[in-house]
């Protein structure tokens, strides 16, 4: 492990001495490259086969969405998730407990959220150091991450959060860079950019694709893309997460840094002890979550609304919805009677195609 940490090292000192023109954007792309691939091995580190039974950081997947909760402890972590879900965390177990708890589920707008802590993610856990590892593998599982922040020292520990979580492979709050690429047998590099490009050209293109033993490809540029871009649609194992920053401890600031505070994107301030403002993180974890909730009702009563099934909102059409429930109902489903946006008529039948809005009534026919 210790060599690959030194190459890192190495690169990044390298990088840091590199200007930044022209001339050099070859050079440090193939170095990014570079760094992208030893991270990489750091992460799932080849050979060897899975850790033994028993140092298991898994936790069940239950509800309809999982929240993960990064931050440097004592910013307030616990005592957040405690006040949130009333379950008391043990404010102790950072030194890497095995985490095998679910801390805590809260039900929101019918929802069932699990909140996790994500301990010790921060020192250093993208090295491989620590019980990291498995912690970001649960991490990458998350619908959410809420990055949980001092109000008083916010941006060190922002961009050292950020760094890591970027590390794993991990894209905060940013979709997918629009490259197409697609890998073939021969026929050389094929670069096409549908609009222009500041950073990378066809040498660099290729060199960066050589670095991963490339060497026949179509790429598609469709927006101005960095190096980073290309690296991330070439390593094809990164996850885009939303985000949302939680500014803690904010009753020890005054009413003017609060209003700057609120103009901040992605950010939320809040008082854990204090139980201030937690309304409007929830709203926010709501909105950020983009959650479908759909009521049932069965034949000839009112719609069920005190228990929605909850869809996420990438998978919301009626055959989807039947898996949720069971995944023999769609063999006998004839068709279901809809209510709500997302039909004109009330109600209007439909077939298993038909995509969902929230907060739509369901019935289902059966043959």
């Amino acid at each position: 492990m210790s060599g690959t940490l030194a190459k890192i090292a190495e690169i990044e000192a390298e990088m840091a001495r590199t200007q930044k023109n022209k001339a050099t954007a070859h050079h440090l792309g193939l170095l990014k490259a570079r760094l992208a691939k030893l991270r990489r091995e750091l992460i799932t580190p080849k050979g060897g086969g899975g850790g033994g039974p028993g140092e298991g950081f898994d936790v069940a997947k239950t509800g309809d969405a999982r929240i993960g909760f990064v931050g440097f402890p004592s910013v307030g972590k616990s005592t957040l998730l405690s006040n949130l879900a009333g379950v008391y965390s043990e404010v102790a177990a950072y030194e890497f407990t095995t985490l095998t708890t679910v801390p805590g589920v809260i039900r929101y707008k019918g929802a069932k959220i699990q909140l996790l802590d994500l301990p010790g993610i921060i020192e250093g856990a993208k090295d491989g150091k620590g019980r990291g590892r498995q912690v970001i593998a649960v991490a990458r599982t998350c619908n959410l991450i809420l990055i949980v922040l001092d109000v008083l020292k916010p941006l060190g520990h922002k961009k050292i959060i950020e760094h890591e979580l970027e590390g794993f492979g991990i894209r905060l709050n940013s979709n997918p860079p629009n490259i197409g690429f697609k890998k073939k047998d021969k026929g050389g590099i094929n670069l096409t950019a549908t609009c222009p490009q500041s950073e990378l050209d066809a040498e660099t293109v290729k060199s960066i694709l050589a670095e991963y033993k490339i060497h026949n490809a179509d790429v598609t540029l469709r927006s101005d893309a960095t190096a980073d871009d290309l690296i991330d649609v070439v390593e094809g194992n990164r996850v885009y997460i939303p985000c949302i920053y939680v500014l803690n401890k904010i009753d020890q600031i005054s009413i003017e840094e609060l209003d700057i505070i609120y103009k901040v994107p992605h950010c939320v301030p809040i008082s854990a002890h204090h139980r201030w403002n937690f309304d409007d993180l929830l709203e926010k974890i709501w909105d950020y979550l983009k959650l479908v909730r759909i009521y049932t009702k069965p034949k000839g009563q009112l719609p069920d609304y005190t228990s929605p099934v909850v869809l996420p909102y990438s998978r919301t059409t009626v055959e989807d919805f039947c898996m949720k429930i069971h995944k023999n109902l769609i063999k006998e489903f004839k068709y279901a009677l809809v209510w709500g946006l997302s039909v004109k008529h009330n109600p209007q039948k439909v077939g298993k195609d038909h995509t969902l809005e929230d907060e739509d009534v369901i019935q289902i026919v059966k043959k």
